[in-house]
C-alpha cells in the first residue's frame, strides 16, 4: 500500500499539522479520528486493513488528519466562546486547506478535471465531525460514512450556545433549515450513510433525532440502526465499514 506522510504549516491554526495519505488513486476519503485522536489512528487502529482492498485496488485514497479536540470538544473547563472559535478555526483548516489539497491530489492521481467530491468518514466523535462536514459543505463533501456519532454540540458545550456552536450542531442547524433550502437537493444528489448500534456505550438518541429531522426535510441520508448487541467499539466499526463501503462506491 502506497503511503505518504506530510507535515505542513496551517495558516488557519497557526501551527504545523500532520497528515498521512494511504493509496495511489481513487475517490478521496477524509478520515477524522475519534475524540482527541491523531492522524496515525487510521493505521494504528487497523482501519488500513479493513479499507485495504479498496485502497490497494485504486478505488479510494484515504487522507487521515489530526483533531484538536483537546482544545475544543473535550476542553469542558475552558471558556466556551473561545473553544467554539477554536473549533471553527479547525473547520476552516479543513475547508480552506485540507479539502483543496485533497481535491488537487485526486485530480493528479486520477487525471480528473473539476473539483472532485470527498467522502467524509469517522467513528464516534470523528463521525460527528464527518457528518458536520457533509452537511455544512455539500460543495466539497459528496459522501459520508458516520459510525456511532453524536449529532448535537451539547455533547461538548452543554447548554452553551453561540453562532459557532450552532454551526457545528447538525441537529440544531438541520432542524432550523427551511424545507426549500438548496442544500437539500445537494444532499440528495450525494450519498450519506449514518450508522449506530444500540448496545454497550452507544448513544443512539441523537441519531434517531437526526433521522426524524432528515425524514421531515426530505433528506435522503441512509440511517442504518444496528442491534442491541452492537457495541461502541472498533470491532463493530470494522464490520460496518466492510458492509457499507461498497454502497458508498456504487
Amino acid at each position: 500500500m502506497e503511503t505518504q506522510y506530510l507535515r505542513e504549516y496551517s495558516p488557519a491554526l497557526d501551527r504545523d499539522m500532520e497528515l498521512k495519505i494511504y493509496g495511489h488513486a481513487g475517490r478521496p476519503v477524509l478520515f477524522i479520528p475519534c475524540q482527541n485522536g491523531r492522524f496515525f489512528d487510521f493505521e494504528n487502529f487497523h482501519m488500513t486493513d479493513v479499507w485495504g482492498p479498496w485502497i490497494e485496488s485504486g478505488q479510494v485514497m484515504v487522507f487521515s488528519i489530526d483533531t484538536i479536540d483537546q482544545e475544543t470538544w473535550s476542553n469542558v473547563d475552558g471558556d466556551p466562546g473561545w473553544r467554539s472559535w477554536q473549533h471553527e478555526r479547525w473547520m476552516r483548516f479543513i475547508f480552506d486547506e485540507i479539502a483543496p489539497f485533497i481535491q488537487d491530489q485526486a485530480r493528479q492521481r486520477n487525471g480528473w478535471g473539476g473539483n472532485p467530491g470527498i467522502i467524509a468518514f469517522g467513528c464516534s466523535l470523528g463521525a460527528t465531525h464527518a457528518a458536520n462536514l457533509f452537511f455544512r459543505r455539500p460543495d466539497l463533501f459528496d459522501g459520508l460514512l458516520a459510525l456511532s456519532g453524536i449529532y448535537t454540540a451539547s455533547y461538548g458545550w452543554g447548554g452553551y450556545m453561540d453562532e459557532r456552536v450552532y454551526l457545528n450542531s447538525p441537529v440544531d442547524y438541520l432542524g432550523g433549515m427551511p424545507n426549500d433550502h438548496p442544500f437539500i437537493q445537494e444532499y440528495n444528489n450525494h450519498r450519506g450513510i449514518i450508522v449506530v448500534g444500540q448496545g454497550p456505550w452507544e448513544v443512539p438518541e441523537t441519531t434517531f433525532q437526526l433521522k426524524g429531522i432528515c425524514e421531515q426535510k426530505g433528506i435522503g441520508v441512509w440511517f442504518d440502526i444496528w442491534g442491541c448487541d452492537v457495541r461502541h467499539d472498533w470491532d463493530w466499526w470494522y464490520e460496518q465499514v466492510r458492509y457499507h463501503v461498497p454502497h458508498l462506491l456504487e
